[in-house]
């Protein structure tokens, strides 16, 4: 029974620490781990801070894949006014897509399942760049996912 107070005392302490000082808890969170110390852990900000992890790389990809469609639009519909800075922004977000997909392969399927919509909003924010009217896009994504992610790749 003792012992139960003082695991509860040090889980509230871890987190306390959670909400003062976020690093040290990280850092104490990663020890108690390493250590094996499992009955200390801050269970409910552990398993908050592993599900933000994998919302976080899906809301990356998102935004990175609607600039590159974006801008693979513009390229697309506006060849007098392509430039380096469009290329070379193609291929950054390209690049911040390619990583996250190499560390986590599975959101490969998540990519899947928002090109449609990223489509739709890249759409939005071509016409609000280029001035074009939004008819000047097609309604559905005339890209590949393969020319999506392909470094090199640029449309005529």
């Amino acid at each position: 029974m003792l012992t139960q107070v003082i695991v509860n005392q040090k889980t509230n302490n871890l987190s306390q620490l959670y909400d003062e000082d976020f690093n040290l808890w990280i850092e104490t969170t990663v020890n108690l781990l390493k250590n094996r110390d499992l009955d200390q852990l801050d269970y409910d900000n552990l398993i908050e801070e592993i599900e933000s992890m994998g919302r976080s790389d899906k809301r990356s990809i998102r935004r990175d894949l609607e600039v590159v469609l974006m801008h693979l639009l513009k390229w697309k519909y506006q060849p007098k006014k392509r430039s380096n800075s469009w290329k070379s922004s193609i291929r950054e977000y390209r690049s911040r897509i390619y990583h996250i997909l190499e560390d986590s392969p599975i959101l490969k399927r998540y990519l899947n399942e928002i090109i449609t919509k990223c489509y739709q909003n890249a759409r939005k924010q071509a016409t609000f760049e280029t001035g074009l009217f939004i008819d000047t896009f097609p309604v559905d994504c005339i890209f590949t996912q393969e020319e999506i992610l392909e470094l090199d790749y640029l449309p005529d």
